[in-house]
C-alpha cells in the first residue's frame, strides 16, 4: 500500500538497515504501526520528488539516549520543516501545525500521538527534530531485548520479542 504512494509522489526512500535484526521486546503489530505512521508523515509532509530516509541501527548506552543498549529508528524527510514553537505539541491528539494543509493531505492529527503512546508503552523515547526549510527527523529509541529473552526468541516463536528491520 505504501509503494504506490511513494511512486506517485516521485519520492525516493533511502534505507539504512542493519545486516542482522535488532531484537526488541514488544508487540510486533504496534511497532509496525510506529514505522508506518512515521513513513506516512514523511511522505505526506515531505517535499514531492524529494528523499525520505529510514534508518535502523544499534544504540550503545550513553550520550542522548538511556544507559542501556537499544535500537534507534529514525525517519527523515526534506519537507518544509516545523516551526520550533509547534514541536512540543506535535504528539498531542488532534494537534496540527497547519490545519488547512493537514486536512487537504488527509491528516487527522493522531499519527504522532499514536507513535508516542506506543513508544511509551514499550519503555522507549521519542525525539522530534525539525528545521524550517530543511525537513524533519523523528527518532525512536527502544530498549534492546534482554539477552536471555533474545536467545529464547530465537529458539521458539510467540515470546513477544519483535525484530526491527
Amino acid at each position: 500500500a505504501f509503494e504506490p504512494r511513494l511512486r506517485e509522489s516521485g519520492t525516493r526512500l533511502e534505507q539504512e538497515l542493519p545486516d542482522t535484526p535488532l531484537p526488541v521486546t514488544g508487540d510486533a503489530d504496534q511497532l509496525a504501526q510506529v514505522v508506518q505512521n512515521l513513513l506516512d508523515n514523511a511522505l505526506k509532509y515531505g517535499r514531492p520528488d524529494g528523499t525520505m530516509r529510514l534508518c535502523v541501527k544499534r544504540c550503545e548506552p550513553g550520550g542522548r539516549w538511556p544507559v542501556r543498549p537499544g535500537m534507534l529508528l529514525s525517519v527523515s524527510d526534506q519537507g518544509q520543516g516545523i516551526p520550533r514553537q509547534h514541536l512540543p505539541r506535535l504528539t498531542e491528539r488532534f494537534y496540527r501545525v497547519d490545519t488547512g494543509r493537514s486536512r487537504a493531505l488527509g491528516g487527522t492529527g493522531l499519527g504522532l500521538a499514536i507513535v508516542k503512546h506506543i513508544v511509551n508503552r514499550h519503555r522507549g523515547q521519542l525525539l522530534i527534530e525539525s528545521e524550517e526549510g530543511r525537513g524533519t527527523t523523528v527518532t525512536v529509541w527502544l530498549p534492546a531485548a534482554p539477552v536471555t529473552e533474545t536467545r529464547a526468541s530465537s529458539r521458539s516463536e510467540g515470546t513477544g520479542a519483535a525484530d526491527a528491520a
